[in-house]
């Protein structure tokens, strides 16, 4: 038995993935700080009118981390790329990308944003003093969906961070930010 179509079809797959991934994460890189802060206020305005909970913990958090596009592709081997800003009392402050890598039954390619509240001072603590934030590692974060947003309110705030993800196009079977790493960036 000949193995050599089988890792022939393994190499295109892991090369074309990477060829994908490289092509898109250049593109969505941000050209400058001021487009950065542009693009994170508009996509807070796109979150803050779908979700009325967003706005509310807006109020509550501490910090804001905002990605307004992450480009996500994959076909077995797959990853998602975006940068974004920390806003601390309506100010942008700081930069940082996100930075994602999959393997698994997956093909196709979208894009999303996201936000993470973060609601405590040792989750802004954390993500300033880290040299890399992995989410799923470090503060608690909780993914907000529609069933959490109804039972959500300022009262029943307990987790260091709240993530939505919004604005999802294109076509891609699963979704999640589990595995992320968020890195600073200098901008």
């Amino acid at each position: 038995m000949n193995n050599t179509p089988n890792i022939l079809q393994k190499f295109i797959l892991v090369t074309a993935t990477a060829f994908a991934l490289a092509t898109i994460s250049n593109a969505a890189l941000a050209a400058s700080a001021e487009d950065l802060n542009k693009d994170a206020a508009q996509a807070l305005q796109i979150l803050y009118k779908s979700s009325p909970v967003a706005e509310s913990l807006s109020k509550k958090a501490k910090a804001i981390l905002v990605f307004p596009k992450i480009i996500k592709a994959g076909l077995v081997f797959g990853g998602a790329y975006g940068e974004g800003v920390l806003t601390k009392n309506d100010k942008f402050v700081s930069y940082y990308n996100s930075v994602t890598a999959t393997f698994g039954w997956q093909a196709g390619a979208e894009s999303y944003g996201y936000v993470v509240f973060l609601m405590s001072d040792k989750a802004v603590k954390y993500l300033d003093d880290s040299m890399g934030w992995e989410i799923g590692v470090g503060p608690t974060v909780v993914v907000v969906n529609e069933g959490i947003a109804k039972n959500l309110s300022t009262s029943t705030l307990k987790n260091d961070a709240y993530a939505f993800i919004f604005d999802q196009q294109g076509l891609m079977a699963s979704l999640s930010i589990e595995g992320t790493k968020i890195s600073r960036i200098k901008r």
